[in-house]
């Protein structure tokens, strides 16, 4: 079960295609904690091998500041494999798997990786996997695809793929259900829930692009990609804590220990009462908040 792994500490993952020098030589300053090189949507067919062939020098440049490299790969399988010869290498923390089927699409992929790793000297299962459900008729499996395999680090699903598959806009309303569904199988397998709760498309309302992911943090939403540098600053924001936010945390869990030292198993606090799944959200967000330092997130 992917529980008894580490989550990484991932707020923003910020994509940039393979093959974009001019964004690939920036990434690195944009702040996100880790930065998705794609082989994937923005990368057309013709280029695919170039965008293989860019990925060495891509992953050294994006990495050079401390984010987590992951790569998008394809979904067909014959351009998922040698997708994964070129993007399984040092310096590739996980791929962000498209398009998936169901639990055994992953422990396919999982085993291709794994076959990886060992030929080039990898510890086996050091590639992370970050999943994807972009088809309806994936969304039955979203809790088996979530715990299909120790390497599952975080799981999505496609708002834009399948609000197309719905024939509906991408909207609040139209992807609750499933965006619940998919923090329920995420936190239950023990890995991240990823995405937000507003339409990503648009770069120039970063009002609305900050609404749908403060709406998302609420539920339990822990990080999102994006595409454009503008949304790391503020992915950082809403899924990340502040200053007043660590703050109380910390006198929340001073307070119950206190309690605690006293035979109580609940106690008042700044006007409210807390008991233990309060403080364990506190303890939680302590934790995650310390693994933010500029460090690797998946190595804090």
């Amino acid at each position: 079960m992917s529980a008894a792994r580490p989550q990484p500490a991932w707020r923003s993952l910020l994509f940039v295609p393979a093959t974009a020098e001019r964004f690939v030589a920036k990434a690195h300053t944009r702040g996100a904690d880790g930065i998705i090189l794609d082989l994937e949507d923005s990368i057309p067919p013709a280029e695919k091998e170039a965008a293989r062939a860019a990925l060495p020098a891509a992953v050294a440049q994006v990495g050079q500041g401390g984010a987590d490299v992951v790569v998008r790969i394809n979904r067909p399988l014959e351009q998922a494999v040698p997708d994964i010869a070129a993007a399984v290498r040092p310096g590739v923390a996980a791929l962000m798997l498209p398009k998936l089927a169901g639990p055994e699409h992953v422990r396919l992929l999982s085993e291709v990786v794994a076959a990886r790793e060992a030929a080039t000297g990898l510890e086996v299962g050091t590639t992370r996997f970050i999943g994807v459900v972009e088809t309806a008729a994936a969304l039955p499996a979203l809790f088996s695809i979530a715990a299909a395999d120790p390497r599952m680090a975080a799981l999505a699903v496609g708002t834009e793929d399948l609000s197309t598959e719905f024939g509906a806009a991408p909207s609040f309303e139209g992807l609750y259900v499933w965006a619940m569904h998919c923090l329920a199988a995420a936190r239950a397998a023990g890995i991240l829930p990823m995405g937000s709760l507003g339409v990503l498309s648009r770069i120039d309302d970063l009002d609305a692009y900050r609404a749908g992911l403060r709406r998302a943090r609420a539920l339990g939403f822990a990080t999102a990609s994006c595409i454009h540098p503008a949304h790391v600053p503020i992915i950082n924001e809403e899924y990340g804590a502040s200053t007043e936010e660590l703050d109380r945390a910390r006198r929340l869990v001073s307070a119950f220990e206190a309690a605690l030292s006293r035979g109580l198993g609940a106690v008042a606090f700044e006007g409210a009462m807390v008991d233990l799944p309060v403080v364990e959200r506190a303890r939680a967000l302590l934790a995650r908040a310390s693994r933010w330092d500029g460090r690797s997130p998946t190595q804090r």
